[in-house]
């Protein structure tokens, strides 16, 4: 008979116990799910709610249990439907009556809302490890290139010369934000719900801030149907996570456009590659391009669980067990990226050479070159439509503006002089952007340091 059976006269259909069941899911939060009860049962201990004998046994037996489970001594049953109602079988069956006492002033609704929690806490600091080592990376790499200069674009043409560094250094600060969106999300997920009931509490004395305390929560839910019925936390996590996926495939996207031979920046390495099955001369950036894929899975978890969630009346209602299969597959796709494109990353070579021939093309320092005539008094729309015909010229006479003459520069504007060069290298466009946030080495590395104090804070 089930643990609820009491007011049944014949058991469910097999097929309802299949369909039922989520066992073959709910099953990795077991360790949450033991050291809950084994919180609770303290709890209900020293409130005198069930004997000290009856709690310590109870505990002891739940060690036990988890011991058990990580050995890989226990088997779980379909037909007990759950994580929680497997562990509370087990129990029962050996220690008794006793066994039974555990669910006293408890839901199986505030439980696996506690349960939820308390796992997706514990994924969150995993996934929190491994951004703070993509980060790091990205840190080396920028480190390695705050003289790597390249071309950056909008609309993906070319559009001003930057450096790598400060290229790279725009998706530490994504990154960045990914983590915090984490910590937010972890602080206002970690609200203890235990002590809701089914969803109306109960008439026991519970200590909640005790269980609170013993769990490592930071305050107790504030209302019971609340307590029960809120997924939002689940939710939350699903669209940082889906953010973060999002800069990982912009990131996977510029990858694979820098890795074609058409751009030709970057070689991925061998290990973080793959070939042709028919053409030899291949080689694929897989490693990118599933990421750039995968992150399409995660969008559909955080959809899947807005619709779940969308039209359910209070408190607790069944569809809410669709939330774990979806979160969890969230959760799974973001580690099983991160790390391997990390390594990926730091990994990649750069065609530095490459870099620097297209920041020469494409009149990446016209601009500059515009500055250059305010510098000299020419209101700057005056200097825009200058330099823009400057521009049409060289294109007609298939040159790059540091290639003309000074007598064809001064055909443009008299107020242009032989420095005229200096001024529109490359480098000095990229090193006069000194401003806090520009691309000119001084700044990128204050940045990048900044930034080590920042991941070093967490070490």
């Amino acid at each position: 008979m089930k643990l609820w059976g009491g007011r049944f006269e014949k058991g469910t259909d097999k097929l309802v116990d299949d369909f039922n069941s989520s066992i073959r899911f709910d099953c990795r939060m077991y360790r949450q799910d033991i050291l809950g009860s084994i919180a609770h049962s303290n709890m209900l201990g020293k409130c005198g709610i069930i004997s000290m004998e009856e709690s310590t046994l109870i505990q002891n037996t739940l060690k036990d249990i988890l011991d058990d489970i990580e050995a890989g001594k226990i088997e779980f049953e379909v037909d007990a439907e759950d994580i929680h109602m497997n562990v509370e079988k087990i129990l029962i069956s050996r220690i008794g009556d006793t066994g039974k006492k555990l669910h006293t002033g408890r839901s199986r609704n505030d439980q696996v809302a506690l349960d939820i929690r308390m796992y997706l806490r514990d994924e969150i600091k995993v996934i929190s490890e491994m951004l703070l080592s993509l980060e790091n990376t990205i840190l080396n790499i920028s480190e390695a290139n705050t003289a790597t200069i390249l071309p950056g674009y909008t609309h993906l043409q070319r559009a001003q010369p930057i450096t790598f560094a400060h290229h790279t250094m725009a998706y530490f600060e994504m990154f960045k934000r990914d983590f915090m969106r984490l910590g937010d999300c972890c602080s206002r997920m970690n609200i203890l719900p235990l002590g809701s009931g089914a969803l109306a509490g109960t008439t026991y004395p519970l200590d909640r801030y005790m269980v609170a305390e013993e769990l490592g929560f930071n305050d107790i839910t504030r209302n019971s149907l609340d307590g029960v019925s809120d997924r939002d936390f689940v939710i939350e996590l699903a669209s940082c996570l889906s953010i973060l996926m999002m800069h990982v495939s912009r990131l996977s996207e510029e990858i694979i456009l820098w890795s074609s031979h058409e751009f030709g920046f970057i070689e991925l390495d061998d290990a973080y590659s793959t070939g042709s099955s028919i053409m030899p001369q291949k080689k694929n950036p897989d490693v990118a391009e599933l990421a750039r894929g995968k992150t399409g899975r995660v969008y559909g978890s955080l959809m899947t669980l807005l619709t779940v969630m969308k039209s359910l009346p209070l408190a607790y209602n069944k569809d809410m067990q669709e939330d774990k299969e979806a979160i969890f597959d969230a959760v799974d796709t973001v580690k099983m990226c991160l790390p391997v494109f990390s390594n990926m990353l730091a990994t990649m070579k750069l065609r530095k050479a490459n870099m620097y021939k297209a920041a020469q093309g494409g009149f990446t320092n016209a601009t500059d070159i515009a500055d250059y005539l305010v510098k000299k008094g020419i209101p700057f729309r005056s200097a825009h439509e200058i330099i823009g015909k400057m521009v049409l010229y060289c294109i007609e006479k298939n040159k790059a503006i540091d290639e003309m003459s000074l007598e064809e520069f001064r055909s443009f504007s008299d107020k242009i002089q032989e420095d005229v060069y200096t001024e529109i290298s490359l480098e000095k466009c990229v090193s006069g952007r000194n401003l806090p946030g520009g691309p000119a080495a001084e700044t990128v590395l204050m940045a990048i340091q900044k930034a080590r104090d920042y991941i070093n804070s967490f070490k």
